[in-house]
């Protein structure tokens, strides 16, 4: 793809999952790639993979919850490899549970880690873009956003806010050069959805419920998610902003 080679690209929750995948992919396309996890040993196995396959990469330990530790991660990722070209927003965390067997103690922890965290890399980051001239944004949200999903009362609101948030950044800075879009994995293999499930009173038929919704038959891996990204972050995509892209095999079609 254009413009991603020497790239500076941030994937937060980059050591696994997605995340990892995406990393990956970027390391591939001769970008920089900061690995951004709060699991400190999986962001330096990523970063060292990548290295290894003749890339660069350096591992950063994050936690998008606090914003003086972003803020902090920021100026690693500086020292480190440069100032920040693209924003990979992938970090997330869930729990499978009706809303109202939930409490507010749990609706704290998803919006911590979906939300606010997300609002917290924008912040630290923006400036910088703003300054520069010159921006991608790529926020991982869910097809939850978009069509709700049972379970998921308080992630899907979370993920519905980073829709939200996207679009308003993508005309507040339009004309700065930055652009933000949002990509909608649907029900993926992750660690993420394996502690999903291990909330469903019948974890089997859940999946096997999701593979059938699915038009092609079966669940997303991650490896189905990065060229999206990567895509919304290069140069081929400059004149696309404020817009969101499902990757579920078809499970959400919007037009």
């Amino acid at each position: 793809m254009q413009g991603l080679k020497d790239k500076v690209v941030i994937v937060t929750g980059g050591g696994n999952g997605i995340g990892a995948a995406t990393c990956h992919r970027f390391g591939v396309e001769g970008a920089m790639v900061a690995v951004w996890d709060i699991d400190v040993a999986a962001a330096d196995a990523v970063a060292q993979e990548i290295s290894n396959a003749g890339g660069t990469a350096s591992a950063i330990d994050c936690d998008i919850t606090n914003y003086d530790t972003v803020e902090a991660a920021v100026m690693k990722t500086g020292q480190a490899l440069g100032p920040i070209d693209v924003l990979v927003n992938n970090a997330g965390w869930d729990v499978f549970r009706p809303f109202l067997k939930t409490d507010p103690e749990l609706w704290e922890k998803i919006i911590a880690i979906n939300l606010r965290g997300v609002l917290n890399t924008h912040h630290a980051v923006l400036p910088g873009m703003v300054e520069r001239g010159h921006g991608r944004v790529v926020n991982v949200a869910s097809d939850a956003a978009r069509v709700g999903s049972s379970g998921e009362a308080v992630y899907a609101a979370c993920k519905g806010g980073i829709v939200a948030l996207s679009k308003t950044l993508a005309r507040e800075h339009a004309r700065q050069g930055i652009t933000f879009n949002v990509v909608c994995p649907g029900p993926t293999e992750t660690a993420l959805l394996d502690s999903f499930m291990a909330e469903a009173a019948n974890p089997e038929k859940l999946a096997d419920a999701f593979r059938r919704a699915v038009p092609m038959g079966r669940l997303g891996q991650p490896d189905d998610l990065p060229g999206a990204i990567a895509f919304l972050a290069s140069d081929d995509a400059a004149y696309i902003t404020g817009q969101v892209l499902s990757v579920s095999g078809g499970l959400t079609m919007n037009g």
